[in-house]
């Protein structure tokens, strides 16, 4: 395969580990990013963002000429064979995604594509976009096609390179042909079909997800009421071939920057299009009363109010192995817990050292220091580390050696033999 030129518009979490894994494949990657202090950073090998691997391939691509970085969309595209739009799509207060970057940057660069260009939208974009964008562009020798992403926070270049499935959804067969060919070396499955159905497996796959996980976490909540033993449960379940083991962990909620947005955004487009879906507004629902089940939680088994309570928080980001904040659940449980008027301190090892808090959390610069004093502990974030904590050093320190562990991540026998009293979801609620 033949080293193709491309462009690649945004270098946030999408959109630099599609430059740098493209370039990785042996293609000339430029990619462009409007925040010139983000483009400096990367042009000295600088990544910001927390993702294992991703620093050594921009690196790579820097020392071997087929990768580099700009702040100028124009010149990006002028001579790409390829422009990947990989900019940010949120929620709109209805649900619907915001399309306004991919629309301004579209208008942008449209007179500066060459002919024979192929504009591929890795954004996350409505049923319909990929058409509607390719009408916006009116250009009668580029071609637009839908490539959806599917990289998980915390393993996005091995998603990248060594992909389950590449999706190209295109008008034309040799369009959709040409972007194959771009993954040809990963040897993974592909799919070609039209535009609208490539953006739904998109939010298909993470909207099924998102309902997996609100089945697993009323799962536990019954576990708790009946007696039942969600470890069990859900491995009885994992085991049916139909069913399968992933996403069957209970937690307290999902989030990050795709499920809460793709599940909006996908009922807001069935709505518009008159269709209903109880199952998936049910399963947002669910998510959204999680933070208070959790709340509710720690209350009971400290068996007093919230109000004038020190909680120690163990984890902050959405999931571990990454910085990500964006509608992280943990953050969500700490705004109920402070609301109920508790006094927070927290830890997590994703975020930046030096910073004193994060939203109604006091940030201590170790895992242990959040036991200072706590009339309980709370486990929000699965970060590996958390499970070689000194148990003995953590109970010594709290007023009450109460710890609710949200993901069944700790050492039970560990924390039994420190003397700590601990409860873990879907199980029943120590006395």
């Amino acid at each position: 395969m033949g080293a193709h030129r491309i462009a690649v518009i945004g270098a946030g979490y999408v959109g630099l580990t599609t430059a740098a894994c493209l370039s990785r494949l042996g293609h000339r990657v430029h990619c462009a990013d409007l925040d010139q202090s983000t483009v400096d950073d990367l042009r000295h090998g600088v990544v910001g963002l927390r993702e294992p691997g991703l620093a050594e391939l921009v690196a790579a691509g820097l020392a071997e000429g087929t990768l580099d970085f700009g702040a100028d969309n124009l010149a990006a595209v002028q001579d790409a064979e390829f422009v990947f739009l990989c900019l940010p799509t949120p929620s709109a207060a209805d649900g619907a995604a915001d399309l306004g970057a991919v629309h301004a940057v579209l208008s942008q660069i449209g007179p500066a594509l060459r002919e024979g260009c192929v504009v591929v939208v890795k954004s996350t974009v409505p049923l319909g976009s990929t058409r509607d964008l390719r009408a916006r562009l009116d250009r009668a020798g580029v071609a637009v096609a839908s490539n959806p992403e599917f990289l998980r926070e915390g393993h996005a270049v091995t998603d990248f390179l060594h992909p389950q499935r590449v999706v190209v959804g295109a008008s034309e067969e040799d369009t959709a042909r040409r972007v194959l060919d771009l993954y040809r070396d990963t040897g993974a499955p592909t799919l070609i079909t039209d535009p609208a159905s490539a953006e739904l497996v998109k939010y298909a796959s993470n909207s099924f997800l998102a309902m997996k996980l609100s089945y697993v976490n009323t799962l536990a909540e019954l576990c708790e009421r009946t007696g039942a033993d969600l470890t069990a449960v859900t491995e009885g379940l994992g085991q049916d071939e139909r069913i399968g083991p992933a996403f069957l962990a209970a937690g307290p909620g999902w989030g990050g920057s795709c499920l809460p947005k793709d599940t909006r955004a996908l009922l807001h487009t069935a709505t518009e299009a008159e269709v209903e879906f109880p199952l998936l507004a049910a399963a947002i629902q669910t998510n959204e009363r999680q933070a208070g089940r959790i709340t509710g939680l720690v209350a009971q088994v400290l068996a007093r109010p919230l109000r004038g309570a020190r909680i120690g928080l163990l984890g902050l980001t959405f999931k571990a192995g990454t910085d990500d904040l964006r509608d992280s659940p943990a953050l969500a449980v700490a705004q109920a817990l402070a609301t109920a008027g508790a006094h927070l301190r927290g830890f997590d090892p994703g975020v930046p050292a030096g910073q004193e808090r994060i939203g109604p959390v006091g940030l201590v610069s170790l895992a242990e220091l959040v036991a200072e004093d706590a009339d309980a502990v709370v486990l929000l974030t699965e970060w590996p580390e958390f499970t070689e904590l000194d148990w003995p050093g953590l109970a010594a320190r709290m007023r009450t050696p109460l710890l609710v562990d949200t993901r069944d991540h700790l050492p039970a026998k560990a924390l039994a033999a420190a003397g700590i009293r601990h409860h873990r979801l879907g199980h029943p609620t120590p006395s």
